[in-house]
């Protein structure tokens, strides 16, 4: 076994890039990074990637409704929810576009229905049918509503396979993962950032990009040089979700309408067809992913509005998830914080704020991510780094079992010179073969 960065020391002291945080959108600006060339370091201080807000969410393909016109959660979820139905099919990722029902529960919602149509058709999406009561019980004979919004483009995935093939293209593409590796700190220079990780001398890079999630703020912070007053207050909204055992009484996601911090008790079905609900809101002032057992008999009052054929003591405690909030509980939503040089005036860090779960479906071009803040270097070096621990077989675009891997692990060299520029050329436009993969928004479609 080979200890985080002691062994990248035996190769570098600095690096083209860095990229703080192993989640699917970490793992998305690492991967779109790589694949135009850049040398990329990805650390994670965890033992594995997609520990937290990734894998604690209701693996949902989002069409795109709820969002303010205009904003970047919408722009990226629209735009993404194509690119990601494509990424997974071409990778044999499983998914199933199963479509959501939103539902009024009472005629006076009705009309929030009607805005909720009009703001849909302002984010660009162009396939939903109002349906009365009747339609939607003839879809779902267990539901029960006033009327209903049917989103054919709305559906599920396996996020823990999608972040594997992106990993895999990120590792195929010269990228270097390294686990159980925090960042303690770091401070601003000429030349880019000094990162200071645990256990381990300062590394150099031209680019840090902070996708720590949970995490951002406190990285952010922890950079000497780094204005402060660009650094947004984080606050945390746990959400529970509950089970039901046995196979979902429903084929459809079904919403109700969205509530002040969240998208209300919704019922989502998982690959395997168990059906889960959730999540609820509740501010909570540190991390705790437990569930409160108590809250189940909220969920039944919610629940039974659009399905009272739940019955009594059905619902079990599952898991919780953390949405990393840069707004208050009585402020309106915030959208994604993406700041990059021309808003805080530092040059060569890229902090991503207020990423929330749905960012994991959430899918922009190429140059309308967070890479593309990116300058663009003069030249790379070419380094080889074919260490492997511990007898874990590369990651290749089919993935692999993670279960061994701990350290450094790389499976290509990284490009420079005339080589990384042929590989741009190659990737570009289409990424070759008719498939444009997502860039490093290609997640969240939006995943929420």
């Amino acid at each position: 076994m080979v200890t985080p960065l002691s062994a990248l020391h035996e190769f570098m002291e600095s690096t083209d890039v860095v990229v703080i945080g192993a989640g699917v959108v970490g793992i998305a600006c690492a991967r779109a990074l790589a694949l135009a060339g850049r040398e990329v370091l990805l650390l994670e201080s965890e033992s594995g990637f997609g520990t937290g807000v990734s894998s604690r969410n209701s693996e949902v393909i989002h069409a795109g409704l709820y969002y303010p016109n205009g904003s970047s959660k919408a722009r990226h979820c629209v735009a993404g929810r194509q690119l990601l139905y494509d990424y997974c099919t071409q990778r044999g990722i499983p998914f199933r576009r199963c479509g959501k029902l939103l539902v009024a529960t009472e005629a006076s919602q009705v009309a929030q229905i009607d805005k909720l149509l009009a703001n849909a058709a302002g984010n660009g999406v162009d396939d939903l049918t109002l349906i009365d009561a009747a339609k939607a019980r003839s879809i779902e004979p267990a539901l029960r509503c006033s009327a209903a919004l049917l989103s054919p483009s709305s559906g599920i995935l396996d996020s823990h396979a999608y972040m594997l093939s992106l990993l895999g293209d990120f590792e195929n593409a010269g990228g270097t993962v390294v686990f159980n590796t925090p960042v303690t700190g770091g401070r601003i220079d000429r030349n880019g950032v000094i990162v200071h990780v645990q256990g381990a001398d300062p590394l150099h890079a031209r680019l840090v990009v902070n996708c720590a999630a949970l995490g951002a703020q406190a990285v952010a912070h922890a950079i000497e040089g780094f204005p402060a007053a660009h650094i947004p207050r984080l606050r945390y909204v746990r959400g529970n979700y509950f089970a039901i055992s046995g196979r979902s009484p429903f084929s459809h996601l079904i919403y109700p309408l969205p509530e002040a911090a969240g998208l209300g008790v919704h019922l989502t079905i998982d690959m395997g067809g168990q059906a889960k609900f959730g999540p609820d809101v509740e501010w909570i002032d540190q991390p705790d992913y437990s569930v409160d057992a108590t809250r189940a008999d909220a969920f039944y009052r919610e629940i039974m509005k659009y399905w009272p054929g739940i019955k009594d003591h059905a619902l079990q405690p599952a898991y919780a998830g953390i949405r990393p909030k840069i707004n208050g509980p009585n402020e309106a939503a915030a959208d994604f914080h993406i700041a990059g040089r021309e808003t805080h005036g530092v040059r060569g860090i890229i902090n991503l704020f207020g990423i929330e779960s749905g960012a994991s479906r959430r899918v922009p071009g190429h140059r309308d991510g967070p890479v593309g803040h990116a300058p663009w270097p003069l030249q790379l070096r070419a380094r080889r780094l074919d260490r492997r621990v511990g007898g874990t077989r590369p990651l290749g675009a089919r993935g692999g079992d993670l279960s061994a891997l701990h350290g450094v692990h790389r499976t290509r060299p990284a490009r420079s010179g005339h080589a990384a520029r042929h590989r741009r050329e190659d990737l570009g436009g289409d990424l070759g073969r008719g498939i444009r993969f997502p860039s490093a928004w290609d997640v969240f479609g939006r995943i929420g």
